[in-house]
């Protein structure tokens, strides 16, 4: 692989190119740093999880709007639930019986959410949903800089975007519904409810 495109913001026009042409990288994201592909595209999701050996394979789907998400397939009747909750650093677990097979891996629920930084956004609003996944190796420490994410996947992704120090950003929250619509909270983080 060539040597990875340092870049300084996500709102950098060659970023969301890469993105839309099946290239994976990592970003700040509305929590920690993450390793990130276009989640419509079946190549990056490819190359993203051979980054990630681990079992349980899918992370966490980001997208500007419920369309987005919808489009991919995930549940509209949860998403209506989940809108009251976003934007924000709130990730919900929703069935993936509609998501395509290379995206879900056997994984019967998946989380997504809609971040409310604006740059992020933006850049969402021109890639299409991302499937986003902590920079870091299986049961190694998340990366709170980019050396950090530097240092665990080196020249195996296309791209870098250094926003600097985010160690004091906690992961988003996982929330899920019961059959009565009441939220499960499966880990507390950014927001409390």
């Amino acid at each position: 692989m060539s040597k990875p495109i340092h870049l300084k913001s996500l709102t950098d026009p060659r970023l969301a190119e890469m993105i839309k042409n099946g290239q994976i990288g990592v970003i700040p994201t509305d929590t920690i740093y993450g390793l990130v592909g276009a989640a419509t595209s079946k190549t990056a999701i490819k190359k993203l999880y051979s980054l990630k050996t681990r079992k349980r394979q899918p992370g966490t789907t980001i997208a500007a709007s419920i369309q987005q998400l919808s489009r991919l397939g995930f549940p509209s009747d949860t998403l209506t639930h989940a809108s009251k909750y976003w934007p924000n650093a709130i990730s919900v677990e929703m069935t993936t019986d509609l998501l395509p097979d290379y995206l879900k891996v056997s994984q019967t629920h998946m989380a997504a959410r809609i971040p409310r930084d604006p740059a992020i956004l933006a850049l969402l609003a021109q890639t299409g949903p991302l499937m986003t996944t902590s920079a870091n190796t299986p049961h190694a420490p998340t990366s709170h800089t980019i050396n950090e994410a530097i240092a665990y996947f080196g020249k195996k992704v296309d791209f870098y975007v250094d926003a600097g120090d985010l160690g004091d950003r906690p992961p988003s929250t996982i929330i899920g519904f019961d059959e009565n619509n009441q939220v499960i909270v499966y880990r507390e983080g950014a927001v409390k409810l």
